[in-house]
């Protein structure tokens, strides 16, 4: 294994008129930004093609899409770049696959994306359809907030879905 630098992650929130990335998935309309951000950008009329991310903590996140959307192998002159999912879905349902599934992604994640910290990866098989769905917890190094990823990978495509709401709520009393 190849040694990579680190490098300080500083979060560039400063200035929320200059893009500093695009946003995946590509399937969003580019039409939700501002006049300000149109003309910096060399759009004036809003005729982006891509929706653009504003902040660090936007790009971190859609980094993190793009790693898990990735199988490994499939980027050209990176093999190592992306993650197992897609192959873990037609090995035989051990439990030793979910947890080299789970390790997997916290050593692929933490060595792309070092940035990004793990807070819970849970992995269920469900092997009467052929699937696996799995749940991301993480937080970006910028902010204290937890955010959720639910990944579920089938025979046919990977999904991915973020989760807005708590992942578990906290009874704080009755009424």
């Amino acid at each position: 294994m190849s040694i990579r630098p680190i490098y300080r992650y500083e979060p560039n929130n400063s200035n929320p008129d200059r893009a500093i990335g695009i946003v995946l998935p590509f399937n969003k309309a580019a039409d939700a930004r501002s006049i300000t951000q149109n003309e910096l950008s060399g759009s004036g009329n809003g005729a982006s093609v891509f929706v653009q991310s504003y902040t660090t903590e936007e790009q971190s996140i859609s980094n993190l899409k793009n790693l898990l959307l990735t199988m490994k192998g499939e980027r050209f002159m990176q093999p190592d770049f992306g993650t197992n999912i897609r192959i873990t879905v037609f090995e035989p349902n051990t439990a030793l696959i979910v947890k080299g599934l789970e390790s997997s992604l916290a050593n692929d994640i933490g060595f792309w994306l070092p940035y990004i910290n793990i807070v819970d990866i849970s992995a269920v098989r469900d092997i009467n359809n052929y699937s696996i769905s799995i749940k991301l917890r993480y937080t970006v190094n910028s902010s204290l907030a937890e955010r959720v990823i639910v990944i579920l990978a089938n025979e046919n495509q990977l999904l991915l879905s973020e989760i807005d709401q708590p992942a578990e709520l906290t009874q704080i009393g009755t009424f």
